[in-house]
């Protein structure tokens, strides 16, 4: 062997060494970081790098998690990015989000959403979260939220939605852009201070891109960026397409804002926008606060985002199962003839005295489980949950299809069943175990909007039209899975009464 073959055999020894040496390095490293620390939940076997990864199909995950829960226990731990605790079942997501709700009110810093930062309503955290949610909840308050002072408004609303559906003439139709139109009109109202017309379509298109940007974040690219956001935003794929729809989205609420800040009268508020530019100058001092223009995009982009897409996927599952169950819609129909009548709108105050339609409505919630995970919590102090110690800092989560479908809850968790929430006498009851708006400091602060909008826009569609599949066609409840869960595409003919 020639002195130049040996000096070529000891460069590729050198190189191959580095490589090792690296892989080692970066192994260990890993191994070290995201060791389980001691008296952890226990969880699927991770593999460096990638986690629990490989163990994951996102378009079942919340399946996934039940049966984790019946292999390692209702507390166990799962390593997507960061490693997580996951909670299972009604009683220990009430007992933790309830008696530990101070230690679980802030949220983890996502990746993909760098670009906003930890802003807004969903994403901030600590003294600036808590202004925000004070001062929405205060101001939205003050424009009817919660109050029989909205009901006009969404009357107003449901009588355009109607108006469209006869227009179809029973025809074959998918509802959901017109659902999606009219339910975000209500919020738009409160924070915009105007609606926008169906045939709007550059308001239409908006409501696509945000449609797709949440069935689009519940995608492996979403997951993806968050564990490897170094190498991701390097490359293509649908999380640049993410972050591009939720900028434009964005883009289209800070107009709205320039245009109010042109003409806002202090003294006399039309709307949230107004009302935060007013607190913008009584604030001014305190910046911890968030009280500036670009928290004010974000803030509400947050309302009018949350306030149109759960709404919106609740009552198109609602629409669904009444063609899927027509004995059920039925029945709905004879209630509201017999206590409304056809004479007047069905009106917030009927509600008590329609108690299977408001069960209906209810099981539709439940049935639907729009988001079937909890959005992720960070531990503020090292805790215990159960048996375990959990460090602080640590991601924690729980699975609400776990307490939506607990079988020891719910007499029949896997059927659509309006008699879970009827007593023997037929009147309503309510439910402990029906939190499909969460519990504890991060409860939806849309919940009496959102109950408002079901019960009226349901009520007063079933009222005027009998809903039915398109001939030849059999419903189904197959779902697709992005941050919310959704049924797939479907068409129904509506046909006046």
């Amino acid at each position: 062997m020639s002195v130049m073959d040996l000096l070529q055999l000891y460069e590729w020894i050198d190189i191959k060494c580095i490589l090792i040496f690296l892989c080692v390095f970066l192994l260990l490293g890993d191994y070290i970081r995201n060791k389980p620390p001691k008296n952890f939940p226990p969880g699927p076997w991770s593999l460096p790098i990638i986690g629990d990864l490989h163990h994951i199909d996102h378009t079942r995950i919340h399946l996934q998690f039940l049966e984790f829960a019946k292999k390692y226990g209702k507390i166990f731990s799962i390593r997507i990015g960061p490693r997580m605790v996951v909670l299972d079942g009604y009683k220990l997501f009430k007992e933790v989000y309830v008696q530990q709700g101070d230690n679980l009110a802030d949220r983890p810093s996502i990746p993909l959403y760098e670009f906003i930062g930890n802003r807004g309503l969903i994403t901030s955290s600590g003294y600036q979260w808590k202004q925000q949610r004070r001062f929405a909840l205060s101001t939205l308050r003050n424009f009817g939220l919660g109050k029989k002072s909205l009901e006009p408004s969404i009357h107003l609303e449901c009588r355009f939605f109607n108006e469209a559906i006869a227009n179809e003439h029973g025809r074959p139709f998918d509802p959901q852009v017109l659902l999606n139109n009219a339910v975000s009109n209500v919020i738009c109202v409160l924070v915009f201070g105007n609606r926008f017309e169906y045939s709007d379509n550059e308001f239409q298109s908006l409501l696509k891109k945000m449609s797709e940007a949440v069935y689009l974040e519940g995608g492996i690219c979403a997951q993806l960026y968050n564990m490897f956001p170094w190498i991701m935003k390097r490359l293509p794929g649908s999380h640049q397409k993410i972050i591009t729809l939720w900028k434009e989205v964005i883009d289209f609420v800070r107009e709205k804002v320039n245009t109010h800040r042109v003409d806002y009268d202090p003294s006399d508020p039309r709307d949230y926008i107004d009302s935060f530019l007013s607190e913008m100058d009584k604030l001014k001092e305190d910046k911890d606060a968030g009280f500036d223009i670009e928290n004010l995009c974000i803030c509400t982009t947050d309302l009018f985002v949350a306030g149109t897409e759960t709404t919106t996927t609740t009552l198109y599952w609602g629409l669904l199962c009444m063609i899927k169950y027509p004995e059920i819609q039925a029945k709905v129909q004879e209630e509201i003839d017999r206590v409304v009548g056809g004479e007047r709108e069905p009106s917030i105050s009927d509600k008590d005295k329609l108690p299977y339609t408001n069960a209906v409505i209810h099981e539709i919630q439940r049935i639907g489980n729009i988001v079937p995970i909890n959005l992720a919590r960070v531990v503020g102090e090292t805790t215990q949950i159960g048996k375990y110690t959990i460090p602080k800092g640590t991601l924690v989560t729980s699975n609400l299809t776990s307490v939506l479908f607990d079988v020891s809850e719910w007499e029949t968790p896997h059927s659509f069943n309006p008699n879970h929430f009827l007593d023997a006498e037929g009147k309503f009851r309510r439910r402990d175990a029906f939190l499909p708006f969460s519990i504890g400091k991060r409860v939806c602060l849309g919940e009496q909007l959102a109950r408002m909008e079901l019960f009226l826009f349901f009520s007063s569609l079933l009222q005027r039209f009998t809903l039915s599949s398109p001939a030849g066609v059999e419903p189904s409840l197959d779902y697709k899975m992005g941050s919310t869960h959704c049924p797939q595409p479907y068409k129904l003919c509506a046909v006046p009464r």
